[in-house]
C-alpha cells in the first residue's frame, strides 16, 4: 500500500508537558482518514508538526517518500494544504482577493484556476462580499479553497464542521467527498463529531493522550462494531437474571433498556422473562456506533 504520511515514533513534548508521545501513523494515498481523539489529546499538534509550524522533540515522518530531516522536505510540503484550528482568511476582502493573496504567497505566476476552485467550493457567486459577512460555512469552505491554491493533492483539515449548522455541515461532507472522489485528494480530518466522521472516513486513526490507540480501516471497524438487541422490558433486573442463567453477553442500558450481544431464542426468553413478571415491550437490532466503539475503546468520558 502507498502512504501520504507516515509517522515513526513522533514525539512532541512542551516543558514538562507530553503533546505527542511515540506516536506512529499511516495515511494511505486517497483515503479519508479520521484522526479521533478528544481535546488536547494532541490532534492539532500532529497538523501543527506535519506542516511544519512546530518540530518534533524526537521521532520524525515520512511525506510523499520524503523524511522530516530531508532539506527538499518543503517540495512535499508543497504538495499539501492544511486548515488548522480556523481558517487563515483576510475578513475585509472577498472570496476571490484572498484566493489571489494565497497565489501571491505562493510565488505562483499567473491566477490560472482561481474560477474553477471559487466555483468548486461553491463560492463563485460571492462577488464583492467580503468574507466579514460570510456564514461560517462559507468561511469553513473558503479557508479550504485557500488551501487548494497550488493544486494540492493531500489537505489536513482540523475539526472542519465545528460550529456549523446542520446544513454547513452537509455542504462540508459533500465538498470533501467530491474532492477526494473527482480531485483523488487524500485527506487528514481531526474531528470529535464522530456520527459525521462516520459518514467520510476510510481509514482511522484514535489517539489517547498523544499516543496512537489503534488504527483501523473503516471495513474493519465495520466488522468490529458488534450487532446487538435492544431490549425494552418492564424490569432489568428480571432480566439480568434470565440473561445471566443463558449464559448471554448483554449491557443494562437504564431502568428499562437493555443491549444483548447475542442470538437468542425469542420465545424461550419471553417465557422466562414471564415466569419472572416482566414483559417485552420492544425488541430491536442495532450496531455499535463509532461513537461507542470509541468510547469503549478509550475508556471514560464522553469526546467533548
Amino acid at each position: 500500500m502507498e502512504y501520504v504520511l507516515q509517522t515513526n515514533s513522533l514525539t512532541k513534548k512542551y516543558k514538562h508537558f507530553k503533546a505527542l508521545s511515540e506516536l506512529s501513523m499511516n495515511v494511505p494515498k486517497g483515503a479519508i482518514y479520521g484522526f479521533v481523539g478528544k481535546n488536547g489529546a494532541g490532534k492539532t499538534t500532529l497538523i501543527r508538526l506535519i506542516c511544519g509550524l512546530q518540530f518534533p522533540t524526537s521521532g520524525g515522518y515520512t511525506l510523499y517518500g520524503r523524511k522530516d530531516t530531508d532539506k527538499d522536505i518543503s517540495k512535499s510540503r508543497r504538495r499539501m494544504g492544511a486548515v488548522v484550528e480556523t481558517p487563515s482568511i483576510y475578513l475585509d476582502m472577498t472570496a476571490q482577493d484572498n484566493l489571489k493573496q494565497q497565489y501571491s504567497i505562493l510565488g505562483l505566476p499567473s491566477y490560472d484556476g482561481m474560477q474553477d476552485i471559487l466555483k468548486l467550493v461553491g463560492l463563485s457567486d460571492t462577488g464583492k462580499k467580503i468574507a466579514r459577512h460570510f456564514s461560517l460555512g462559507m468561511r469553513q469552505r473558503l479557508g479550504i479553497a485557500i488551501a487548494l491554491v497550488g493544486s494540492p493533492d493531500f489537505l489536513m483539515l482540523d475539526e472542519p464542521v465545528n460550529g456549523l449548522d446542520p446544513q454547513g455541515i452537509i455542504e462540508m461532507r459533500e465538498l470533501i467527498l467530491k474532492l477526494n472522489r473527482e480531485q483523488q485528494i487524500t485527506f487528514l480530518i481531526s474531528s470529535h463529531i464522530l456520527d459525521e466522521l462516520s459518514r467520510l472516513a476510510t481509514h482511522y486513526g484514535f489517539i489517547d493522550r498523544g499516543q496512537m490507540v489503534r488504527e483501523i480501516s473503516a471495513a474493519d471497524l465495520e466488522s468490529a462494531c458488534r450487532k446487538c438487541i435492544r431490549l425494552e422490558v418492564t424490569d432489568t433486573g428480571a432480566l439480568a437474571r434470565v440473561l445471566d442463567g443463558m449464559e448471554v453477553e448483554y449491557r443494562i442500558v437504564s431502568d428499562r433498556e437493555a443491549d444483548v450481544y447475542a442470538k437468542v431464542n425469542v420465545s424461550r426468553l419471553t417465557l422466562a422473562l414471564a415466569e419472572e413478571n416482566c414483559e417485552v415491550i420492544s425488541m430491536q437490532e442495532r450496531d455499535e456506533s463509532l461513537e461507542s466503539y470509541y468510547i469503549s475503546l478509550i475508556g471514560g468520558q464522553k469526546n467533548d
